[in-house]
Order: structure tokens, then C-alpha cells, then sequence
């Protein structure tokens, strides 16, 4: 209750000091840019039957990729070719006999060699 106030506007005390600040803002520093991981160098499919009940499911081997990497590769995977899959390990498995239709798809991803197993 008998709290001193200053009198006045307490930022009169900082008026002086508006002369001496920059006309413009600080230019902002630039973003360092994107770290760009390189494409997976190799990648093998092959057809699989044994273990699922006479179902054919392709799998996409050999891609070194960490699991997050490999579980957006599936995702992108899966809609391009039109199909279900999931991660298992460190390969992709999709359903189906894609066998003729992933080389092109994982070259346009960056793969450099596609070995298509039997």
C-alpha cells in the first residue's frame, strides 16, 4: 500500500538510448542447408512363398537404411505399387509379385544397383 512508484512513465528512462539503435533490423542469419543423405547403393527383391501359406510376398533387401527411413520407404512403397507391406527386420516385405515393378520405382529413388532375385 505505501509502495514508491516512480513518477512518471518508466520507460522515459530508455528514450535516450532510441538514437543510438539501428534504422533496420539485423539481417537474419542464413539456415545451414539440408543434410542430404545419399541413396541406398544396392537393394535385392526376391519372390518369398515358404511360411505363408502359399501367398506371395516380395521383399526388398539390402537397403541399409535405419528403421525410420525404412518405415517412409515402405509407406511410399506401398502406394506407389498399389499394395500392403510392412518393415520386418531390415527388409521391406509388400504383397504380392512386384518383381518386375520395383527395380524402376527404387532406381528413380536413387538406387544405384537393383539385383532381382529368383
Amino acid at each position: 500500500m505505501g509502495k514508491n512508484k516512480p513518477p512518471g512513465n518508466p520507460w522515459t528512462v530508455l528514450e535516450p538510448l532510441r538514437a543510438t539503435l539501428p534504422d533496420k533490423p539485423l539481417p537474419e542469419k542464413p539456415a545451414p542447408p539440408p543434410v542430404v543423405k545419399p541413396p541406398p547403393a544396392r537393394a535385392v527383391v526376391r519372390l518369398e512363398k515358404k511360411g505363408r501359406g502359399g501367398k506371395e510376398a516380395t521383399l526388398v533387401e539390402k537397403l541399409d537404411l535405419p528403421a525410420e527411413e525404412l518405415e517412409v520407404w515402405c509407406k511410399d512403397l506401398k502406394a506407389a505399387m498399389g499394395c500392403g507391406g510392412v518393415v520386418d527386420g531390415d527388409a521391406i516385405v509388400l504383397q504380392g509379385d512386384l518383381r518386375k515393378r520395383l527395380p524402376a520405382w527404387l532406381a528413380v529413388r536413387g538406387v544405384k544397383k537393383v539385383t532381382v532375385a529368383n
